[in-house]
């Protein structure tokens, strides 16, 4: 689509799910065993033909850069097609991205360069699938100026949104960004509509809405809180439902925020459901990564007699098991668990070696980090939280190199 840019937001900070966000942005944090969250975004737009896309980073964002380079330099620039990251260019004085639509409006002479009619906003730290190409062609039959993604939620969840309420023919009315009292939707007094941080602009539009906002000295520069509510006011905003029956991935419901431990973990254990609400494996929507070149998986007898195991996981490239018992977790790549090591409800990132006769469960261990013989973490919270962090719900988080 030569007529639209896309722009993705990778900058943030990701402070919630530290300490997995110590030496990386949030975008680039591993999931489901192959991937970095930023694929799924990455991947909606492949599949959707918008293949003119500037990423947008700002803190610890070497591991994203390099995986960018490594797994996404897939478009030809002969045709127009590119991904451009992004970093702050310090245009506008020497000054951070102070919010989302501050760091688009310090590169809006990239937007001018483009001879796109259309921008569509994205964030790089979701996990959902969505075909954009059905969101832009109804922005463009309702004449909108700005188009926001939307789905229903519990009510008691919707402060964490910008709750929105539409008319009849779908055209926003209202926008409260994360109110402390959501409003429900008219016919469901328990849900209400909200906003999953996807726009479509047209062009001149979000180019006059920035340079406004940032010659307010009160604004915030933030999309929900400032931009949002002042266009409903003096344009034509439309809300689009994600996961109705338009698209490529038609009625696909499945979208989260993994923004902290708790959350990431469990959209990680999602996809070990008998049918997961995300489907990998569907054939005509491959999620895109880099992956290093591996030998294939196994497992190994080891000497003692015990034979190597996995039940319900998800096994990547590389993983040696000898004489181990692997059940209801993911192991990326290059893992090795050695003899009468048991793993149990628990995420291993790449390059991670699971001692002999070690007991680990609800864990998260992030890459490098080598686990000596017969320890056990995730049985007694108070003996692991004087090492590490522990989440919400009992989530021990192993950080990166981490050296016993």
């Amino acid at each position: 689509m030569q007529d639209t840019l896309t722009v993705v937001l990778a900058g943030g900070m990701g402070s919630r799910l530290s300490p997995l966000t110590d030496n990386r942005a949030k975008p680039a944090v591993p999931f489901g065993g192959k991937y970095r969250i930023i694929d799924f975004t990455l991947t909606n737009c492949l599949h959707s033909g918008l293949r003119q896309i500037l990423v947008l980073t700002q803190y610890k964002s070497h591991s994203l850069q390099k995986h960018l380079r490594d797994g996404w330099s897939i478009f030809n620039p002969e045709l127009g097609e590119y991904i451009s990251v992004i970093p702050p260019q310090m245009r506008k004085g020497g000054k951070w991205y102070e919010g989302t639509a501050d760091a688009i409006y310090h590169n809006l002479w990239l937007l001018s360069r483009s001879n796109a009619e259309y921008v569509v906003v994205l964030s790089g730290d979701h996990i959902y699938r969505m075909d954009y190409a059905s969101m832009l062609e109804e922005h463009k039959q309702n004449g909108a100026s700005l188009t926001v993604a939307c789905m229903d939620v519990p009510k008691q969840d919707a402060s964490e949104f910008g709750v929105m309420a539409t008319d009849e023919q779908k055209r926003v009315i209202s926008f409260v960004e994360k109110p402390e009292s959501p409003p429900a939707m008219p016919h469901n007094p328990e849900r209400s509509l909200v906003s999953m941080g996807i726009y479509i602009f047209n062009m001149s539009t979000l180019t006059q809405a920035l340079i406004e906002d940032s010659e307010n000295p009160y604004s915030s520069h933030d999309f929900g809180k400032d931009i949002i509510p002042k266009l409903i006011d003096q344009q034509s905003v439309y809300a689009y439902e994600f996961g109705n029956d338009k698209g490529r991935v038609a009625k696909d419901c499945y979208w989260r925020d993994v923004g902290t431990i708790d959350s990431f973990y469990q959209t990680n254990m999602d996809l070990l459901e008998p049918v997961p609400p995300m489907n990998l494996y569907q054939p005509n929507w491959p999620i895109r990564t880099y992956e290093a070149q591996f030998p294939p998986a196994r497992t190994v007898s080891s000497a003692t007699g015990n034979e190597g195991i996995f039940i319900n996981s998800i096994i990547a490239n590389g993983v040696v098991n000898s004489g181990g018992s692997v059940q209801h977790s993911i192991i990326s790549s290059n893992v090795r668990i050695h003899d009468s090591a048991t793993v149990t409800d628990s995420i291993l990132f790449d390059e991670v070696e699971i001692g002999e006769g070690c007991i680990i469960a609800n864990c998260i261990v992030d890459k490098h980090v080598s686990i000596p013989p017969n320890t056990t973490i995730g049985i007694d919270r108070l003996e692991d939280q004087k090492r590490f962090h522990i989440s919400e719900k009992g989530i021990v988080v192993i950080p990166e190199s981490y050296q016993f």
